[in-house]
């Protein structure tokens, strides 16, 4: 586990190239306000907007998220103490008036991209 990558996933790095060249500046890691040891993958701060680029296997995708044979018991509760971090991060986040949008690593940058732009254009 300690060899995955926190930051700078390929995901994030196409979704962020996209987003740099529609003129749209964001900070990167940024700290979650009032929940150490948390961070935001982009953070748009002056609208309050966090993105979340979510890989299919540690943050359990419906779609791609699969369970290890081999110790099997010991993955559901991580997997699931994951699921349930991310709903936490995405209420306090909520609750100061920030804006949550939710990436999974399958999904094209493209669309990604203008999925994001169109939550900041709601915020602006």
């Amino acid at each position: 586990m300690s060899s995955a990558r926190r930051r700078d996933t390929k995901p994030e790095v196409d979704v962020r190239r996209i987003l740099h060249a529609r003129g749209l500046r964001y900070r990167v890691t940024y700290p979650v306000p009032g929940m150490a040891r948390r961070s935001i993958d982009i953070a748009f701060t002056r609208t309050k907007v966090a993105v979340f680029i979510d890989g299919c296997f540690w943050h359990g995708c419906p779609e791609h998220g699969t369970v290890p044979r081999a110790n099997a018991d010991w993955w559901l509760v991580k997997l699931q103490r994951n699921k349930d971090r991310d709903a936490e991060t995405e209420q306090v986040l909520k609750s100061i008036a920030w804006r949550v949008c939710r990436i999974w690593e399958h999904e094209s940058p493209d669309s990604a991209a203008e999925r994001i732009s169109a939550v900041l254009r709601m915020s602006s």
